[in-house]
């Protein structure tokens, strides 16, 4: 069974949900993350149908939040509704306020509910390995000691491994968990302009393999 374990209220009085498989005994713990973007919901999408799979019986536990904007979903924006971009407000090294309106990471790091949600999760539980699931590159890209589970999905989803994103990104939970905490932590940039049924077909092994190969 699956069990949401943990919420919290937005400021639009939205629930973000940390659903945990019940599996007892497990080998290692898996963080998978949706919708951090509020214009990126095919992770959603993908969270609700491997859900649909009841994955129960698998070696590995999994700790899912399928959509950790609902504000910024539910006006199709990337930002939330304090029109922060949460992919650049974790309290790392690197943060900087910025002026870039798409990017605006707040005035201090840490500064949102979703933020700190997150944060919590990576205080309360010891995690393996993470998959944030964005758009729109179609690229693997990785941070920390992720290279090796890169290559892996890359194998599976055929989407290349692109370790730099291509532009400067202070504050970005990649940063945060996976160079500053050292947890292997992959963000699957999904392609835009393919259905989500398609997706699906493409991605479903990378959640099978995460549950019971990683």
């Amino acid at each position: 069974m699956i069990k949401i374990i943990k919420t919290a209220k937005t400021i639009k009085n939205n629930t973000i949900e940390l659903i945990e498989t019940q599996n007892t005994n497990y080998d290692k713990t898996i963080l998978i993350i949706g919708v951090f973007h509020g214009e990126e919901p095919q992770g959603e999408y993908l969270i609700k149908e491997y859900l649909k799979t009841n994955p129960t019986d698998i070696k590995n536990k999994l700790l899912i939040i399928p959509c950790l904007n609902p504000d910024g979903k539910a006006k199709n924006k990337r930002q939330n509704a304090n029109g922060i971009d949460l992919n650049r407000n974790f309290p790392t090294k690197n943060w900087k306020k910025t002026d870039n309106p798409d990017y605006f990471g707040g005035t201090s790091p840490a500064s949102e509910i979703e933020t700190k949600f997150m944060i919590e999760i990576l205080s309360d539980y010891k995690i393996d390995a993470i998959l944030s699931i964005h758009a729109p590159f179609k690229i693997v890209n990785y941070d920390g000691p992720a290279k090796e589970l890169a290559q892996k999905i890359s194998q599976i989803t055929g989407y290349p491994v692109q370790a730099d994103i291509g532009y400067p990104t202070p504050g970005s939970f990649g940063n945060y968990a996976g160079v500053e905490r050292q947890i292997p932590t992959i963000t699957l940039e999904l392609p835009e302009d393919d259905k989500n049924e398609h997706l699906w077909i493409v991605n479903k092994p990378v959640f099978d393999y995460l549950a019971n190969e990683y």
